[in-house]
């Protein structure tokens, strides 16, 4: 009996144990549900989108969920036709407000988009390019013109343009009146203008400084047209971005330049510590010198006054003079350069005078000193072969190596090879310039009074590796 009495309490306390276990499992906070992921959906719009003899000034948005405030409204918001007066633009809780502020045009379709100005209040989800369109007459306009705008230097898209659809079409309304009608480029530099009306326009692209939608003539990235849009038309437009420069800053350059101005150096500060030693610096590199380039010395701190080149020896390693070499002193007076034919893996002295040289504030060298540096050895450089089978010679082009922003090497081509037993090795981008006035670097265009269009790059999508010691061949189709 007491057996049983016994098994049945082990059973109880089991049970009980269970009980615990799963109350336990029951408080354990739950999982969170799954991520809202999704923008604000519109539910109701008043008046309604497309809505015909539009003669209202507000609009109301009702979303599907509580809305931020918009963000840089004035930046996201394009309206077509571009209006005097923007819109107010307010939110509250699910419904987002517009009051129209401008004279409304009879007969005209206009279109709000608010590019990302629309997101939820807790996850930031943007409803991209958010659009509604109205007309205060009987028919939505609903041409289109599309095209693409590549920056002509480099070949490459650049998203922070606008393209502009201007009516009058004269040079100087680019600068001196808003467009008519704007839309921006995508990342790979594309554009659409929607809901357009019949009509002739001049195309143009450039930089929306300060949302001021119109062409600051600053030096900025600027594209044009060849030809007038015509709405009715399907035809698709490319367009190539340059620098425009300023016509004022054209007229001072072909002005006869005036002669510099150097003020005297005073002895204001004398003996108080004034540095008056003549600081240069050289394109050395950890005293080695590239035999591809030559040997430069730079003044940073002021331009040359003289310059005496009997003061200054260029001898060998064992110090014999050495012939077949010349200075070249360039046109800002700030740098001199020593021509001469390297050797590879050789060193070399440069001997300079006290009074070699003084620049315009009157510093010079205090003492009489020796440059010794070293040419890199030809296993520094790496063979390139490359061969080009479907290029065009008949456009002129030139081969560039692209590190960064800046073009390293180019090479014009006579055939469709290109060949250096010596190349600096490292990373380089490829581009095909079509050098039209064959003066072997990229010009730009000249819109006003020109219409001259900027010279064009073809960029290669693969990268070039130069390895130091290797040979390097490879075959590029274009």
């Amino acid at each position: 009996m007491k057996q049983v009495l016994s098994i049945l309490f082990i059973l109880v306390v089991i049970a009980q144990f269970q009980v615990i276990t799963v109350g336990c499992a029951n408080i354990i906070a739950p999982m969170g549900g799954p991520k809202d992921s999704l923008p604000p959906q519109l539910m109701e719009v008043r008046p309604a989108d497309s809505t015909r003899h539009f003669t209202g000034k507000r609009i109301v948005f009702e979303f599907d969920e509580f809305i931020a405030a918009p963000d840089n409204i004035q930046e996201n918001l394009l309206i077509s036709p571009l209006p005097k007066l923007n819109p107010v633009v307010t939110s509250k809780l699910k419904t987002l407000t517009v009051v129209i502020k401008d004279t409304l045009e009879d007969n005209t379709t206009y279109s709000i988009n608010f590019g990302s100005a629309i997101k939820d209040i807790n996850e930031g989800n943007i409803l991209k390019d958010f659009t509604y369109i109205f007309t205060t007459g009987s028919t939505v306009d609903s041409l289109t013109v599309s095209g693409k705008v590549i920056v002509a230097e480099t070949g490459k898209p650049d998203s922070t343009l606008i393209a502009a659809l201007h009516k009058k079409t004269d040079d100087s309304a680019v600068v001196k009146e808003r467009p008519r009608y704007i839309t921006k480029l995508d990342k790979e530099g594309q554009f659409t203008f929607h809901n357009l009306p019949p009509g002739t326009f001049a195309l143009y692209v450039f930089k929306d400084e300060g949302g001021q939608r119109k062409f600051m003539n600053r030096g900025q990235l600027f594209a044009f047209a060849d030809s007038l849009v015509n709405t009715t038309e399907k035809k698709s437009f490319t367009l190539y971005a340059y620098p425009q420069q300023e016509k004022e800053e054209k007229k001072k350059d072909t002005a006869k330049p005036k002669a510099p101005v150097v003020k005297p150096a005073t002895n204001k500060g004398a003996g108080v510590g004034q540095d008056k030693r003549l600081r240069l610096e050289t394109n050395l590199a950890n005293q080695e010198l590239d035999i591809l380039g030559q040997l430069e010395i730079s003044f940073k701190a002021a331009p040359l006054k003289s310059f005496d080149s009997t003061k200054v020896q260029f001898v060998s390693e064992k110090f014999e003079p050495l012939s077949g070499y010349r200075y070249i002193t360039d046109s800002s007076n700030k740098k001199i350069t020593l021509q001469y034919a390297w050797v590879p893996n050789t060193a070399y002295n440069l001997i300079v005078d006290k009074d070699f040289a003084e620049d315009s504030l009157g510093h010079k060298l205090t003492r009489t000193d020796t440059l010794q540096f070293r040419t890199k050895k030809e296993a520094d450089y790496g063979l390139v072969r490359l061969r080009f089978p479907n290029l065009d010679l008949s456009k002129n082009p030139v081969l560039q190596f692209v590190q960064g922003d800046q073009v390293k090497f180019s090479h014009p081509f006579t055939n469709n090879t290109f060949n250096a037993k010596l190349f600096i090795p490292g990373e380089y981008d490829l581009r095909i310039l079509f050098d039209t006035n064959k003066n072997g670097i990229w010009d730009p265009g000249d819109f006003f009074g020109k219409h001259l269009q900027p010279e064009r790059v073809m960029p290669i999508s693969r990268k070039l590796t130069i390895k130091a010691n290797w040979d390097n061949e490879i075959d590029i189709t274009l």
